[in-house]
């Protein structure tokens, strides 16, 4: 079939990214590979290039039909989908799609190649039953973290796209099939050239088109099959323009599929190899798989041409609902809070370097000039959103300190100015952990007073005596007024003992109200609760038995704590409504809230400070994890 030149219908119909909720995500341990890919429903949904924080595609799946009566999408609930961490290892996923009727299977295996920016998909198709059958693939690029400005065409066999609208950060991909493509066609998405509609329609291309653009393009090609069981490579890859691009694929396709995912591997393994064992108590079941997986998720999050810099997550929570037409937003940005938690969590597994890269990041590149911290900011440092949570400008100080950065400039530089911002600003914050309200938070003060702790202790290690005095005496008093800023004797959980979620004046028994976040109303402060308070605990700020903490506990679980399937979690706080909405429709600034599986880390941190046994709260996390390995819904690490 001869391609019209151009592709009717531009520019084609508006887009949404996809759903934040994966079943995996993988990349290669290597700086020269800048692509991530992640998969959710059976597909492979959104890829970043050339950093975490820039997603290039929303979808690439694959259509069955057997040119007469059926035309079935992996996507499609005639499909039953299952997903598998093939390398314990490694993060090398397997997508495996079989026609409910028992017509066909697809099974997909997942890499990127360690010396470029390619995603590589080895495919095999069988027929289980019936046919002939024809096998499409389906991708929908959204280059530059925009939907709407694409141009796309055919190259030889390969389908080739564009993004040029930021002529500083221009970005391209080219998709090849090892076997070539039996046809074409680059159209308008939801318009008469949208090659899957035109699949679905007719169980066919009934016109193909050579190019289209700029708009949101889909592209379409026809894989040959030609056995009962076909085999078939294909490779996406990325760089500043289309013969870059081009020739990046061609150049990954040129290895066999073995030997690529061979080397991919044993970076991995490398990797791992590199780490203490995994802890004996987890043994080597579900639990060590659950581990390591973890570890390589949260690595896979540090950024290739910024090393240090840790997104919160390859992920756009409710991204479903979410216009594609303007980067997203969503969790691929750098919180020095989250890097805290991701990092010092590799340093307990026993990555040192990247959590000496990450101080590094954060302190040269995220820090402000007046020495506080951004709400989060571009893998480069670039500050996105600027509200100020002061237990992002403690955090990177206790880092500092755990990993021993003790320079004499470095302190003069970074974090004296760090911790003389905590100084004149704490205790209050603007915003807390949950980023929607300011007052005086027990989990931020525990921040700060571990922060100007840790200053203290390095100041003394440079010689800054004054300093330290200074930044000692601010965390000492701060300890001893936390109760009387947080703890109320007048709520209504429990016996009425506990510390509440934040106060605005200090005055937690003065009986002040404020319209909550999230549609969660008007409550007094004295009745809201979240375990926020574990952070005195946790950074040594009290004891583990602190009668304090220990009794707030009780009004915690009374409020807030939910028993599911997968064990005890809890929700953030008394009346969260940050969560999908009654229906499981995507929040849209009111929700009901849901249990989140971190939390019952958290709760893990604090019974095994306490000398008990925190394995039942790791098995919750554990049992809440998806068939890859991964948990990924909202969370405050956020991976």
């Amino acid at each position: 079939m001869a391609a019209t030149a151009d592709a009717p219908g531009s520019p084609g119909a508006s887009a949404t990214w996809t759903t934040g909720d994966k079943e995996g995500l993988g990349t290669s341990t290597t700086v020269q590979s800048k692509v991530w890919y992640t998969l959710t429903g059976g597909a492979m949904s959104e890829v970043y290039y050339p950093s975490g924080d820039t997603p290039n595609v929303r979808k690439l799946q694959f259509a069955v039909t057997d040119g007469k009566k059926f035309t079935q999408l992996e996507t499609d609930d005639t499909v039953t989908r299952a997903v598998s961490l093939v390398d314990p290892q490694s993060l090398t996923y397997q997508q495996t799609s079989t026609d409910k009727q028992g017509r066909w299977r697809l099974t997909k295996t997942y890499v990127t190649d360690p010396a470029r920016s390619t995603v590589l998909l080895d495919l095999q198709f069988e027929v289980i039953s019936g046919g002939p059958y024809r096998l499409y693939s389906l991708y929908d690029p959204s280059l530059a973290g925009d939907s709407g400005n694409d141009s796309g065409s055919t190259s030889g066999s390969a389908l080739v796209s564009s993004d040029t609208h930021n002529a500083t950060a221009p970005v391209a991909s080219a998709l090849l099939a090892s076997t070539g493509f039996a046809a074409t066609s680059t159209g308008y998405v939801g318009s008469v050239s949208d090659g899957q509609l035109d699949l679905v329609a007719h169980h066919g291309l009934t016109s193909t088109y050579a190019q289209a653009g700029p708009g949101n393009i889909s592209q379409v090609g026809e894989i040959p099959v030609k056995a009962a069981t076909t085999h078939v490579t294909l490779a996406l890859g990325f760089a500043g323009s289309s013969s870059q691009a081009l020739a990046t694929a061609q150049a990954s396709l040129a290895m066999p599929f073995g030997a690529t995912r061979g080397r991919y591997q044993s970076g991995w393994h490398q990797y791992l190899n590199s780490l203490k064992a995994v802890p004996v108590a987890l043994g080597t079941g579900k639990l060590a798989t659950q581990y390591w997986a973890s570890v390589m998720t949260v690595k896979s999050h540090e950024d290739k041409t910024y090393p240090g810099a840790f997104i919160a997550s390859l992920t756009i929570p409710w991204g479903q609902a979410t216009d594609a037409s303007g980067g997203g937003a969503g969790y691929h940005s750098v919180w020095a809070r989250d890097e805290y938690e991701q990092v010092t969590g590799l340093l307990a597994a026993g990555d040192t370097a990247a959590a000496k890269r990450a101080v590094t990041w954060l302190f040269t590149r995220q820090q402000e000039p007046d020495g506080h911290f951004p709400q989060n900011s571009q893998v480069d440092g670039t500050p996105l959103q600027t509200n100020v949570q002061l237990d992002e400008t403690a955090y990177p100080i206790v880092l500092a300190y755990q990993i021993g950065q003790f320079d004499r400039t470095f302190y003069t530089d970074h974090i004296a100015k760090a911790a003389d911002y905590l100084v004149a600003n704490g205790p209050t914050t603007a915003q807390e952990r949950w980023e929607e309200t300011g007052g005086y938070s027990p989990s931020t003060i525990a921040d700060e007073i571990a922060g100007l702790t840790s200053a203290s202790a390095i100041a003394t290690k440079v010689g800054d005596t004054v300093g330290a005095a200074i930044y000692q005496a601010t965390a000492d008093s701060w300890q001893r007024q936390v109760e009387g800023w947080t703890y109320t004797t007048r709520g209504n959980l429990s016996d009425g003992k506990y510390y509440v979620r934040i106060t605005s004046n200090g005055k937690p028994d003065d009986g002040a109200t404020r319209n909550w976040a999230n549609g969660a109303g008007v409550h007094p402060e004295s009745s809201i609760v979240d375990a926020g308070f574990l952070e005195l605990a946790r950074l040594g700020v009290k004891a583990p038995d602190d009668p304090y903490v220990a009794h707030s506990l009780i009004a915690v679980d009374q409020s807030i704590k939910v028993t599911t399937p997968s064990g005890d979690m809890w929700h953030r706080y008394t009346y969260d409504g940050y969560g999908e909405t009654a229906s499981g429709a995507p929040w849209t600034g009111v929700g009901i809230g849901r249990p989140w599986p971190l939390l019952s880390g958290e709760r893990g941190e604090y019974a095994l400070a306490n000398g008990g046994n925190a394995l039942p709260y790791l098995q919750t996390m554990a049992n809440s994890a998806n068939d890859g390995q991964g948990s990924w819904s909202s969370s405050l690490t956020r991976v």
